[in-house]
């Protein structure tokens, strides 16, 4: 009997060491026509408790499509998100109206994603109605406390989302995002639409309250050095593939792949003494109905090789915790 005990012991503890969410060769395939347009095509990744991953990639790259897959607001073509432990494309209707307790969303545009016939006290409460938790004076009171959390003052209740500038409405968005009390958090490039001055404070916001409800993000954005102020790790998508993937200083640091390091060098540098090469990518990015063969990159990527035409790159560990896909790297 002891000997069983003990087995589920070890089992518990196996449960907890798991990553949060992992993804597995996750694709999303859309009909366009006859053709098939691959938004995300064989995403491999995990974020463990507690851990920011930050997803990066130029508009069009498919980093939203994967963002919203991962919370299944998409049904994907073929793959697996696993939270905690679970693949979430198993469950049913009534599972995964569970399951959405502890996934949420905070959107793009602040302005566009908050009804604006609801006051904040039914936009921020609607979530607690949905689900059941509270009612009455205990929902208003929670309200109240989310207002609070986020930096707003309990006075806004009665408000509309229009009385309201573009860095309060988006701390409205997180204070919904956050109603439920959610382990994970997808943030769909929550700072894009704001003001500059504006972006360092909601960032600044979202890092204090992970560290205060122990909270675990996957940050989606175009500004890798916002990406690498507030991620664990960094992820590279482009046109729905893997490019690479590291810890956030090794990265942006030692990038290895070609398109990781024009990125970076599109990072504006703070003193205007210092020079950096800019690394210019030729045309467009190509279409995701039709991309090319082999390495996607290929047509842009200034270290081209013939066999970068004919052969898909290998997704391999270049270094401890490094990955990249790049046949210069074979």
């Amino acid at each position: 009997m002891k000997t069983f005990e003990k087995n589920i012991e070890q089992d518990d503890d196996s449960i907890k060491k798991l990553p949060l969410v992992q993804v597995k060769n996750l694709r999303k395939y859309f009909s366009v026509g006859k053709q098939k347009l691959k938004a995300v095509d064989g995403l491999n990744f995990d974020i463990s408790e507690g851990e920011t991953v930050g997803l990066v990639g130029e508009s069009g790259c498919g980093k939203s499509t994967a963002g919203k897959a991962m919370i299944r607001l998409y049904e994907p073509t073929d793959g697996e998100v696993l939270f905690q432990g679970k693949n979430i494309y198993d469950h049913s209707e009534k599972q995964m109206a569970k399951i959405r307790r502890d996934i949420q969303l905070i959107f793009q545009d602040p302005y566009a994603s908050l009804n604006p016939r609801m006051t904040v006290e039914e936009i921020i409460g609607e979530p607690l109605t949905i689900h059941g938790v509270v009612k009455g004076k205990e929902k208003k009171k929670r309200v109240e406390e989310l207002l609070k959390l986020v930096g707003l003052s309990p006075e806004h209740i009665n408000r509309f989302p229009h009385e309201f500038s573009g860095g309060q409405r988006q701390r409205i968005g997180i204070a919904r995002a956050l109603a439920l009390n959610p382990k994970f958090i997808v943030c769909d490039e929550p700072i894009s639409a704001l003001d500059v001055s504006i972006q360092a404070q909601v960032v600044n916001l979202l890092k204090d309250l992970q560290k205060e409800m122990g909270l675990t993000y996957l940050f989606i954005a175009h500004d890798l050095s916002m990406v690498k102020y507030i991620s664990d790790r960094i992820l590279v998508m482009y046109l729905g593939k893997m490019m690479e993937f590291s810890d956030s200083e090794t990265l942006c640091k030692e990038p290895l792949h070609p398109y990781t390091k024009a990125l970076l060098s599109a990072v504006p540098i703070p003193d205007p003494t210092m020079k950096r090469e800019r690394i210019v990518l030729k045309g467009d990015v190509p279409s995701p109905i039709n991309p090319p063969s082999g390495c996607v990159f290929r047509t842009r990527c200034p270290n081209a090789m013939e066999i970068c035409s004919s052969a898909v790159p290998e997704w391999k560990e270049q270094k401890p915790g490094h990955f990249v896909a790049c046949h210069l790297y074979w």
